[in-house]
């Protein structure tokens, strides 16, 4: 950027707003001096005395953003006993006006008032001295300068307090935003810590029980030990893939579609081969479909299939082998998920008051609108009960 004298004097001027005051008092005082000592006007000509008043009516605007209300008290007085001793009329009048205006851009409407009323005084005095000038001409002069000055203050203080207002706005707008970011983190975080805990848990439990059997069998039945082991190696490929989609997920751009993330995800049309692991695992597994079965929207189907998975996962985990039995309501208007098994009750810690899995079933079920129960059935085994509100046709199918 070229240096040019308008941008080096407004760089020196931004240092401290005392260094223009005080360039503006001294011009006056400076100005005044010269007009009086080569100009000199009807009246008592120049002398010690009128300059002393001189400075003070000027000198004191050097602080006029500080102290407005003493400057204007100063420069008036000073200004009215210059006239009243007769000095030339036309000269201190400026700098009482310049003094009304601070008042009015850094003090209340009451100062305002106060101050207009002393620059009307002492215009009107200094005026109506004047040859030929009638008090009532003198008068309205006065008014009309008082109203500028006033008018001029009170335009940048109000023009100030709505820049105060503005940045307080922003600062307020930037917090909500950086809030605003934290929550989405934070919903993250748990979405992708649900996944998480969905995939590895499921996953892991079907690799630890296969694998339990084939160290068990390896010697005595090396046909069963060799199925574990193939059981082992498309459960873990399919782990890896679900990672694989979560890592896709974290990568993913804000202006992204969000049904991306649900492109490849698993649904209740794709439970067979979730089925076919338990089975594999020495859990006799059934799946009922009652109703006829539909596509759903993408991220409700992959809520439901996670609830299925968690369920299987807790009976895998806590259950002792015996039959489960999934079944799959399609309603007119609702989804009903049912996850029985008539083994062993399932231990306390996850129960519906403590454990990760039917805590996260909970939340992906309520983000849904919809609800769930576990518990353990009167004549032995354990259920979870999940029912969702279908949408009807053509409504927005992601989470609300």
């Amino acid at each position: 950027m070229p240096f040019t004298a308008p941008s080096i004097v407004r760089r020196v001027f931004a240092v401290h707003p005392l260094l223009l005051d005080g360039a503006v008092a001294l011009t006056l005082v400076v100005g005044t001096w010269l007009w009086e000592m080569f100009e000199p006007g009807r009246g008592r000509p120049g002398d010690a005395l009128s300059v002393t008043l001189t400075v003070l009516v000027n000198a004191p605007l050097a602080l006029r953003r500080v102290t407005p209300v003493a400057v204007l008290l100063v420069s008036v007085g000073a200004s009215l006993v210059y006239h009243v001793l007769g000095y030339h009329l036309g000269l201190n009048s400026i700098g009482p006006l310049v003094a009304l205006y601070s008042v009015a851009a850094h003090r209340s409407w009451a100062w305002c008032a106060a101050g207009a009323v002393l620059i009307v005084f002492e215009w009107t005095y200094a005026s109506a001295q004047q040859p030929g000038v009638a008090l009532w001409s003198a008068a309205a002069q006065s008014c009309i300068v008082a109203a500028c000055g006033v008018g001029a203050g009170t335009s940048v203080r109000l023009l100030s307090e709505r820049t105060g207002q503005l940045a307080d706005l922003a600062a307020q707008l930037r917090a909500e935003q950086g809030a605003a970011a934290r929550r989405a983190v934070t919903r993250e975080r748990v979405r992708i810590a649900r996944e998480l805990h969905d995939v590895v848990a499921h996953h892991m439990s079907v690799i630890s029980v296969q694998a339990g059997l084939g160290r068990y069998v390896a010697l005595s039945d090396p046909a069963t030990a060799h199925a574990t082991l193939g059981v082992i190696a498309d459960t873990s490929h399919e782990a890896l893939t679900e990672m694989r989609r979560l890592l896709s997920i974290l990568r993913i751009e804000a202006h992204d579609d969000d049904e991306g993330l649900y492109a490849t995800a698993p649904g209740l049309l794709a439970l067979d081969p979730l089925v076919e692991r338990m089975r594999g695992a020495g859990v006799a597994t059934e799946l009922v479909v009652e109703g006829r079965a539909r596509p759903l929207p993408s991220g409700l189907d992959l809520c439901a299939y996670r609830i299925v998975q968690e369920s299987l996962t807790n009976v895998l985990k806590h259950a002792d082998p015996g039959r489960v039995e999934i079944h799959i309501g399609y309603g007119p208007a609702t989804l009903t998920l049912r996850v029985s098994n008539d083994g062993a009750a399932v231990q306390a810690e996850d129960g519906p008051s403590g454990g990760h899995g039917l805590i996260g079933m909970t939340e992906r079920v309520r983000l849904y609108q919809g609800s769930i129960t576990a518990g353990p059935l009167p004549g032995g085994g354990f259920e979870v009960l999940a029912t969702f509100p279908l949408p009807v046709p053509g409504a927005d199918d992601r989470p609300p």
